[in-house]
């Protein structure tokens, strides 16, 4: 757990995400390739401490923390536990400037030879992995 308090309760549906906290190796890494993904995402930064950050969106906040009691340097998305964030990342024009912005932030595309069908032939999403190990998946909204 991290030392951070969680934000005022707000009228959330039962069953909605409150929150994901990933441990990281390298805190200043992590603000840097988190914090420019959140912020494009749409959330805003809630809190700071010595060891960790959060980024808030409505009622659900993402935690970064260098936490002590961390066991390996990197994620490892193929073994069992967190495989991937997925996350709505706007129209397909906004998907794709996403992809194409991520290089410079710490972040490769995973799958780019078959980008933007790696997910099928009816889901449009790019998927990116950090310097550390984690992937998300950005998902662009169905037209029409």
């Amino acid at each position: 757990m991290s030392d951070a308090s969680p934000p005022p309760s707000t009228a959330a549906s039962i069953g909605a995400l409150h929150h994901v906290e990933l441990w990281v190796p390298d805190l200043g890494r992590a603000v840097e390739e988190w914090g420019w993904l959140l912020g494009e995402l749409g959330y805003a930064g809630h809190q700071d401490w010595p060891a960790g950050r959060s980024w808030l969106l409505g009622a659900t906040y993402l935690v970064v923390e260098q936490s002590p009691a961390l066991s390996d340097a990197t994620h490892e998305r193929r073994r069992p536990g967190l495989n991937h964030l997925a996350f709505h990342a706007g129209d397909r024009g906004a998907v794709d400037a996403l992809v194409a912005a991520a290089p410079a932030h710490g972040w490769h595309q995973l799958f780019a030879d078959r980008y933007p069908w790696a997910g099928g032939p009816e889901h449009y999403a790019g998927y990116l992995e950090n310097t550390d190990g984690f992937e998300v998946e950005l998902v662009a909204a169905r037209a029409g």
